[in-house]
């Protein structure tokens, strides 16, 4: 898949995950999730869209931190939820 330059990038951190253990908000609420992503700018954990709760994308608009990569083993992708686009 093709990417994207995207002006997002900039928001770029080092980050260590801060509950790499699954999704921070279903873990507090004992809720299931899909697949896992990991914020760029700051480390939140969050569930995927196919998860019931879409917590990464939440978080993406509320904290306005764009930029996710997968948290899932063998899976290094970059995605915008601004752009909808890899990055």
């Amino acid at each position: 898949m093709a990417t994207i330059p995207d002006p997002h990038l900039a928001m770029v951190r080092p980050v260590t995950p801060r509950t790499p253990q699954g999704c921070e908000e279903c873990l507090r609420e004992h809720t299931p999730w899909v697949h896992l992503r990991l914020c760029l700018t700051c480390g939140h954990v969050g569930c995927c869209d196919s998860s019931p709760l879409k917590h990464a994308r939440r978080h993406a608009g509320s904290a306005e931190h764009p930029i996710v990569q997968s948290f899932q083993p063998g899976e290094d992708w970059r995605w915008c939820y601004v752009h909808e686009a890899l990055v």
